[in-house]
Parts: structure tokens; C-alpha cells; sequence
């Protein structure tokens, strides 16, 4: 028996700047210029609020209008300022987030490929979707919501420090204990939001669950009476969720106030000191007014706190997602390459395993030891109770899980010492739920093979049994399908996966459960369907005979099969052979 363990070391999937306990805000060079920017838009508009303070209150002595100019021109200026360079600091961020963003969803999509199926299976399509793009779009704006405001405060209140200092020190000195409270005010939030955050998103995912369920098993509900039991489900979510959201708003709301009461308290102060001062009347004016202008820079750091505590919670739900062991070890050609199916034609498709195990999680043995030889163009049923490794084998043959131990060979090469798309490239998955993709029928099939044309996709709708279907389009090919489109019947559905079957002209077919959902008339047809694949001319020259492997737990249409092989679970652990009555593990029988 050979381990696969020992044949190579095993890759992470994390994608590059994914590092648990990474400072998610901290900014690229794009982000400190757009922070940079933001920081004199949010000085001019500081400038604008103090200048125009001190016009008003010198404009009130009743002086010479020429003595009014310079602060008539400054006011104009900063007014102008104000959103120019607002704007240029929007484009500058935004084009640094958006670059990063999508540099991080290749390097993501990158790291989940590995990890798909096998690492994934126990995720809802939901849960994944949620953290490659929502998690992603929120750890990465933090370069925007974060980043750029934190930056822009700090330039625009380091300025009206300076300028109040060199005024006068005593209101400098107010200045620059506002911006400690402002820092610590911050963290609070920041705290506050973190706290509550794992809660409120516990509470949403519950209610997007059961909303799921209810709208996926509606009729199931109703038929057994237990909709009015899925209503309360779905009304204790709710309770939970606004009992959560109430939480989290009173933290936002709490250190909203304090940001208020720190200026405030700043301003009365200040007010208590100019009084005392030897300067002019204006100045008094611009300086009570600066502590109310820098109100303009840290009312953004409110939403800000709660973009980074959002931006570290998704950032740790991406680290645990793509932080797992890929299922399938990779080796490299002899070139260095891996991936590439140069030299490798579409041949050879007998299948063949001696001792083969198999665990998804490693603690326990799923499949196995089984010995099993399908020749090139043979057609098999594998059969037997639940848990007994049926998709466990079937995801071991196409190569979404490496085997604990014994050996898989493909054409009589052991496909454990060949990069994965050598043997996925030859290998045709069709499983229980094929999906639509709202696009046209055309490209849905040419998904299976992207330099078809009309005619091959024809021949393939043809012999998985949709030709009706194809005439009866309303747009034939052209016809959109899913979403927003014309929908399709459970048969419908697995045809379409066979036709890709057939488009792909790929040597080995392996299909878990394709009729499970559907009545025995349409389960036989689409079966007898998929018998005859490879048998009849579907092109000019005709197509090889694939090998087909076929999981089931039904008995339609087994007798077009050449043999049934029936496994059994693991842990009854006899020394018979497959074949020979009593194996646990695979006991062959004549097709039924």
C-alpha cells in the first residue's frame, strides 16, 4: 500500500497579503495619496469655516473694504479647494482600491481552485460566496473607508495644531489633547463595533438560512404542515437580528456622542482661553471656530472604526476559508510546469485502482481498500448504502481528492506522479444538481469545450436526447437560460450535464446521482441516453467510446450497464476481492 502522503509536500492556499493578524488598513501607495489629498480637502474646508468666522466678525468693525480683500480671496479659495480636491482624492483612492481589489480576487480565486471541491464541500455555496466577494470587497475598502479618513485627519489636525500653536501655544495645547481623546474615542469604537459584530453577523446568516429553506423546500413545508413552524423559525431571526442590530447601533450611536462632547468640551475651553488673550477680535473668532472645524474631519472617523472592525472580521473569515490543506497534491513536469495537457490527447481510458483508501478529513477511512479495473470503454454502476464511499471514489477518480493510500492509475499511468489537469483534462464530472449559468444554451454547453461550434453542440444536445427541446426554443442556441431566462426540468438539467459530457469528448464519464430527482420513466430515458454515448456518429469521424462510471442508488436502467459494482462501508474489514461474494468493499455482479 502507498501513501500519498509522503509523495510531496503539501502547499497552503493562502493568496499573497492574506496573513492571519495582517493590519488590513494599513495603506499602498495609492491610499497615501488619496490620503494626502483628502487631508487638504479637509484642511480647505477647516480654512474655509475658520477664515470665513473671521471675515464676519472683522467685516462687523465696519473697516476699510480694501483691508477685506486678502480674506474675501482666501474664502473663494478654499471654497474651490474644498471640492477639487475631494474629487481628485476620490479618483486617486477609489483607482488604488479597485487595483488592489481585483489583484486580490485572482490571488484568491487562484488559492480556491485547490481547495474546490474537496475543502469546500462542508460550505454552503452561500457561505463561500459571501467570503470571496462581500468579505473581500470589505477587507480591501478599508484602503477607502479606513485608511484614506485616517490619513486625511491626521494631515488636516496636525495643520490646525501647527497654525493654533503658532497663534496661540495654550489653544495649540487644546488642540492637540482633542486629538488624544479623538484617538482613544477611536479605539473605543473600534472595540465596541469588534464586540458586536460576530453577533449581528451570526443573526443575519440565520436569517438568510431559514429565508433559504423556506424558499427552496416551500412545497415540501406545506405538504407536511410545517410552514407555520418554518414561519417562527424565520421570526425568531429576526428577533435575534434586530436584538443584535440595536446592540451594535447603540455602540455607533454612544461614540458618535462622544466625538460630539470631546469638540465641544474642546471648544468651551479654547472660548475660556481667547478670552484671556491680548489678540484681535477676528483672531479670537477663528480660533474658537477651529476646534468646530476639525468637527468636519472626525464625524468620518465614526463610519471609519466601523469599517476597519468590519475589514478585520473579514479579513479572519478569508485567513480560515483559503488557510486549509488542498485536497490534491500537485507535481510539477519535467519542466517545471503544472497544469499543461501538451502531449496527453484525450486516450486511454481504463481505469484501474489496487488497495485504494481514501479520507476526506483524515481521521477516519471513507473508502477502502478497494481493488477495481474498468477497461477503456466500458460501462460500470457503482452501487451500495450510504456512506460506503460512492462519491468518495468518484471524487478520488477526478482527481478532487488524493487517496490515503494504494494506487490510481488512468491509461495505465499512475496518475499520482502527473500534475492534476493532465488526469482532469481527460476526466468528465456530471453530478446531481447540474448548473445553469444565465447565459444562452450555447454557452452553457461551450463551457465543456470553448472552440466547439454550432454543429458540434448540436450533435452533443442530440445525443443526450434535447433536440426536441432545442427545436421548441424560442431562439434556438441563442436562447437564455436560468436566471431571467427559460428555466429547465430536473430531465432537462441532467441532459444538459450529459451533453457537456458528450461535447467534452473526454475518455472517462463519471456521474454521481444524475437521476436521483427525477420519476423512473425519465431516470431510464435519460439513462439509455447516456449508454449510447460514444456509440453513435457524432461527428465526421466519429467518437471513442468513453469509459463511464455511473453512482447510483437506483436500479434504472442498471441492466445497460456491462457489470454493478457494490460497495459496502469501510469499517466491516474482510480479506476477500472485489468480485468474490462477502468483500465488504466492492462485490462485482453481472449488469441487471
Amino acid at each position: 500500500m502507498t501513501s500519498t502522503a509522503a509523495r510531496a509536500p503539501r502547499v497552503h492556499a493562502r493568496p499573497v497579503g492574506a496573513r492571519p493578524g495582517r493590519r488590513v488598513w494599513w495603506p499602498s501607495a495609492g491610499t497615501v495619496r488619496g490620503g494626502l489629498l483628502g487631508g487638504l480637502a479637509t484642511a480647505s474646508g477647516m480654512a474655509l469655516t475658520a477664515t470665513s468666522g473671521w471675515l464676519i466678525v472683522r467685516a462687523a468693525e465696519r473697516p476699510v473694504i480694501l483691508t477685506l480683500l486678502t480674506a474675501i480671496v482666501a474664502v473663494r479659495a478654499f471654497g474651490i479647494a474644498r471640492p477639487v480636491f475631494r474629487y481628485w482624492e476620490r479618483l486617486t483612492s477609489h483607482d488604488a482600491a479597485l487595483g488592489l481589489l481585483a489583484a486580490r480576487r485572482t490571488a484568491t480565486y487562484e488559492a480556491l481552485v485547490p481547495l474546490t471541491p474537496a475543502r469546500l464541500g462542508r460550505r454552503r455555496r452561500s457561505d463561500v460566496l459571501t467570503g470571496v466577494v462581500d468579505d473581500l470587497t470589505d477587507a480591501v475598502d478599508a484602503q477607502v473607508r479606513v485608511s484614506v479618513p485616517v490619513i486625511s485627519t491626521v494631515v488636516a489636525g496636525g495643520l490646525a495644531v501647527a497654525l493654533t500653536a503658532t497663534i496661540a501655544p495654550p489653544v495649540g495645547l487644546v488642540m492637540l489633547a482633542l486629538a488624544v481623546v479623538v484617538a482613544l474615542v477611536s479605539a473605543l469604537a473600534v472595540r465596541l463595533e469588534a464586540r458586536a459584530l460576530p453577533e449581528v453577523l451570526a443573526a443575519r446568516a440565520e436569517v438568510n438560512r431559514v429565508s433559504e429553506l423556506m424558499a427552496s423546500q416551500a412545497g415540501e413545508l406545506q405538504a407536511v404542515g410545517g410552514w407555520a413552524t418554518a414561519i417562527g423559525w424565520l421570526d425568531e431571526a429576526h428577533v435575534a437580528l434586530e436584538r443584535a442590530t440595536r446592540r451594535i447601533s447603540a455602540g455607533r450611536a454612544s461614540a458618535a456622542a462622544l466625538f460630539l462632547v470631546v469638540v465641544g468640551a474642546a471648544v468651551a475651553v479654547t472660548a475660556s482661553i481667547v478670552s484671556g488673550l491680548d489678540v484681535a477680535t477676528p483672531v479670537k473668532a477663528l480660533l474658537v471656530l477651529t476646534p468646530v472645524a476639525v468637527t468636519d474631519a472626525i464625524t468620518t472617523l465614526v463610519d471609519a472604526m466601523r469599517a476597519l472592525a468590519r475589514a478585520r472580521g473579514s479579513e479572519q473569515r478569508i485567513d480560515n476559508l483559503l488557510d486549509l490543506t488542498p485536497a490534491v497534491t500537485d507535481h510539477p513536469t519535467t519542466d517545471g510546469a503544472t497544469g499543461t495537457h501538451e502531449g496527453h490527447p484525450a486516450s486511454g481510458g481504463e481505469v484501474a485502482t489496487h488497495a485504494l483508501t481514501a479520507s476526506w478529513t483524515g481521521g477516519r477511512t471513507d473508502l477502502g481498500p478497494l481493488d477495481l479495473v474498468v477497461p477503456a470503454g466500458s460501462r460500470v454502476v457503482v452501487t451500495g448504502p450510504n456512506g460506503c464511499g460512492k462519491s468518495t471514489l468518484l471524487a478520488v477518480l477526478a482527481r478532487h481528492l488524493d487517496p490515503s493510500g494504494g494506487t490510481y492509475r488512468l491509461g495505465g499511468a499512475d496518475v499520482l506522479e502527473r500534475p492534476v489537469e493532465q488526469t482532469r483534462c481527460r476526466v468528465a464530472v456530471v453530478d446531481d444538481e447540474t448548473h445553469v449559468f444565465g447565459t444562452s444554451l450555447r454557452a452553457n454547453l461551450a463551457l465543456a469545450r470553448p472552440d466547439a461550434d454550432d454543429d458540434d453542440v448540436g450533435r452533443a444536445l442530440t445525443a443526450a436526447g434535447l433536440a426536441a427541446l432545442v427545436d421548441a426554443l424560442p431562439d434556438g442556441l441563442d436562447t437564455v437560460l436560468g436566471a431571467g431566462g427559460r428555466g429547465l426540468s430536473g430531465g432537462e438539467r441532467a441532459r444538459l450535464g450529459i451533453a457537456r459530457a458528450h461535447l467534452s469528448r473526454r475518455p472517462v464519464v463519471l456521474l454521481d446521482e444524475p437521476v436521483a430527482h427525477l420519476d423512473p420513466p425519465t431516470a431510464r430515458a435519460v439513462v439509455e441516453d447516456l449508454t449510447r454515448m460514444g456509440t453513435d456518429p457524432v461527428d465526421g469521424r466519429g467518437q471513442a467510446t468513453p469509459t463511464i462510471v455511473l453512482v447510483t442508488h437506483r436500479d434504472d436502467g442498471a441492466d445497460l450497464f456491462d457489470r454493478v459494482v457494490e460497495l459496502r462501508r469501510p469499517e466491516n474489514d474482510h480479506p476477500a476481492h472485489p468480485g468474490h461474494p462477502g468483500h465488504p468493499h466492492g462485490a462485482d455482479q453481472p449488469g441487471r
